[in-house]
């Protein structure tokens, strides 16, 4: 824990412009690396006072890689990921592959997402940004662009970034209103263990002899099984149906009775493993509709992450597109200049939403093809292999920075003619006008170009 009492509560008017950092999540923690190197001074309050290596399969794709390196962590991050160069995709009953993709067309590499977070930390305290724990805020205010910590002390900014999750309290800010999540109609049971716990299980025993990723899908049920460490860690998420009243919780102890009732009737090599397995989470996916904005009416507190584009866990792209975003705010604010805080976070938000919506949304797609692929198939009549792969390999040759500096002047006017008249255009909801999103298959090849507000990837709505 780093002490903030050295911290002066305004920035001094001669020192280099502060951003104060709410949440040191992976998505918080990039946003501090992407912030340090575009020069400004960071302050990350987090209110937990100590980490655990929380969560479970987490994957980082070459679009977020190539930013990490940039601000000194890539090699690390390539040590922790899985190492198998194919993942497939199997029938449920029988595990027969019915296709076969490299793992890099999922989610880059996958390993433990608390790994990940401890080599985000590392890289973080090398840069000299100390990392306040402990430090709930409990109030913005966004006029004086201010917060306010649980122990009654007020720092001041001249950006905030609520990079504090799902149950963002920023976001409330933002919106004007609280954003209660919705159910989605689906939950996961999550599983993370050590491999031990299988060893003396002989039908599961192909899972543990080298690094591997496979996916069973059946009718309105998936499941994604994740072997780390030559065998070491084990790690499974099943997706399923639910109907459950909403608890959005990470910690929700989930029952195991039910996940093996759930499995019956599955592929022996996967279901000896869960019927086995001690314990498990029971996560419901909840929804929350695209915000309108991400920022709030002073322009000088934004939303990044979570707390701003939630991502479903079958779109492999959350911690991904979190870090393009920190990336794009941090050289916004660059490019900006002092004392433009307002047109840097207006063209962050415009920059990233259209992105990161079709990002989210073939997270949906993926999740609906897998459930729906079986359903339909007459005996004995096989199945299109592309029909079910992971079609995310369109997203990773983005360079964000690149990206952001090719589209600055012409951003960069528009929202300085919205600035001027008072009337900044919503990024979504029925008082923007449609803007045009093209939509690219698995490879980048534009496919169509269709009204973003009303239908992004074919059969989906937003």
């Amino acid at each position: 824990m780093s002490s903030s009492e050295s911290i002066l509560p305004r920035p001094p008017a001669d020192g280099p412009q502060r951003v104060i950092i709410v949440g040191a999540g992976l998505g918080g923690l990039a946003c501090a690396m992407a912030m340090h190197y575009q020069g400004f001074e960071v302050v990350i309050f987090e209110k937990v006072r100590q980490f655990l290596r929380l969560g479970d399969s987490l994957g980082l794709g070459e679009n977020a890689l190539k930013l990490l390196k940039r601000w000194g962590l890539h090699d690390e991050l390539i040590a922790i990921g899985n190492k198998s160069p194919d993942m497939h995709i199997r029938r449920w009953h029988d595990g027969k592959i019915l296709a076969t993709q490299p793992l890099m067309d999922m989610a880059g590499y996958i390993g433990h997402r608390g790994d990940y977070h401890d080599c985000f930390i590392k890289r973080v305290n090398q840069l000299g940004i100390p990392i306040h724990m402990g430090h709930e805020v409990v109030e913005y205010n966004d006029d004086e662009c201010s917060v306010t910590l649980k122990d009654g002390r007020t720092f001041w900014a001249d950006l905030i970034v609520g990079a504090d999750g799902i149950k963002s309290r920023a976001r409330e800010l933002v919106l004007g209103f609280q954003d209660k999540p919705k159910s989605s109609g689906y939950a996961c049971y999550r599983a993370f263990f050590k491999g031990d716990v299988l060893r003396n299980v002989p039908e599961c025993q192909s899972l543990l002899k080298e690094d591997c990723v496979n996916i069973w899908i059946g009718e309105d049920m998936h499941l994604v099984q994740n072997t780390l460490r030559n065998g070491e860690e084990f790690n499974w998420i099943i997706t399923h149906k639910d109907t459950e009243d909403i608890k959005e919780s990470w910690f929700q102890p989930g029952n195991m009775d039910d996940v093996r009732e759930l499995i019956k009737g599955w592929d022996e090599t996967i279901a000896s493993a869960v019927r086995v397995t001690p314990s498990c989470l029971d996560w419901k996916i909840c929804y929350r509709a695209p915000l309108p904005t991400w920022v709030s009416k002073s322009g000088r507190i934004a939303l990044l992450g979570d707390s701003c584009h939630p991502h479903l866990p079958t779109s492999a792209q959350g911690a991904s597109q979190a870090t393009e975003s920190a990336a794009v705010l941090a050289l916004c604010m660059k490019l900006a200049g002092r004392g433009n805080v307002p047109l840097a976070t207006r063209v962050y938000e415009k920059l990233r939403f259209d992105r990161v919506r079709q990002s989210q949304l073939s997270g949906e797609d993926l999740r609906n093809r897998w459930h729906n692929a079986l359903k339909h198939l007459n005996d004995g009549e096989d199945l299109d292999p592309d029909d079910i792969k992971i079609k995310n390999r369109w997203l990773y040759p983005f360079d964000a920075e690149a990206d952001t500096r090719e589209r600055w002047p012409e951003m960069s006017a528009k929202v300085k003619s919205e600035l001027e008249s008072g009337n900044i255009t919503p990024l979504f909801g029925e008082e923007g006008p449609p803007r045009v999103l093209t939509v690219r298959d698995a490879y980048g090849k534009v496919k169509d170009a269709v009204p973003s507000q009303y239908s992004v990837l074919p059969g989906l709505t937003v």
